[in-house]
């Protein structure tokens, strides 16, 4: 009778440790995750001291960056994964970038400076649906102090993962990318900057305890 125990005892013993294992990973990555969710939470459902709504559109549930392969300008490949770390203001449309699409390249300029000491945690990331070369006027505009992640992606690939408005093409939007990868808010097109900027300065402020600048 002993010696036919043994086994079972020490298989009982080993799914015991596995058990105990799990809990205790699954612990920790709740432990790690729940500023991350209390935050989106105080934000989005429980805000006392707030009685105004949201600008933008929040995206529920939200999306995340995509497995794909983008280009920089000089045909350099590199993930759009790699820019997860940072909030992201992002611009999508050709490379011609038209009034429009200027104006909305400078709006996201603006909106990181407007953010003051909290810029830091914002990049401005352009994503150019074509193969045509940029004016060497536009290419130097990006560049300067705080650059524009300027990247080359498929439009089909971007429009498995952002998605405008009703009536609104993809490029008509600026787009809130969390740091987590996440797309997670979509303002209007044709934005009023000052009530973009209060969504963006909410979201900083309910994410502080968990993101810092830099990757």
């Amino acid at each position: 009778m002993t010696v036919h125990s043994l086994p079972d005892a020490a298989l009982q013993e080993q799914a015991q440790r596995t058990w105990s294992g799990r809990v205790k990973m699954t612990l920790i990555l709740l432990v790690c995750a729940a500023p991350v969710m209390a935050s989106y939470f105080m934000y989005f459902v429980w805000r006392p001291s707030d009685a105004g709504t949201a600008y933008s559109s929040l995206i529920q549930p939200s999306v995340g960056l995509p497995e794909v392969m983008a280009r920089d300008l000089d045909g350099q490949p590199r993930s759009l994964r790699t820019l997860k770390g940072q909030w992201l203001l992002v611009v999508v449309g050709p490379a011609a970038c038209d009034a429009a699409c200027e104006q909305r390249l400078f709006m996201q300029r603006q909106l990181r400076e407007m953010t003051g000491r909290e810029r830091e945690r914002i990049d401005k990331v352009w994503l150019i649906t074509d193969d045509a070369p940029l004016r060497p006027q536009l290419r130097q505009a990006l560049g300067g102090p705080a650059p524009v992640t300027t990247l080359r992606v498929a439009r089909a690939a971007l429009e498995q993962w952002l998605r405008p408005a009703a009536g609104q093409a993809l490029d008509d939007h600026l787009y809130i990318v969390d740091p987590m990868g996440e797309w997670m808010m979509r303002p209007p097109a044709q934005p009023d900057p000052g009530k973009l900027k209060r969504d963006l300065d909410r979201l900083l402020r309910a994410s502080a305890s968990w993101d810092r600048p830099g990757r």
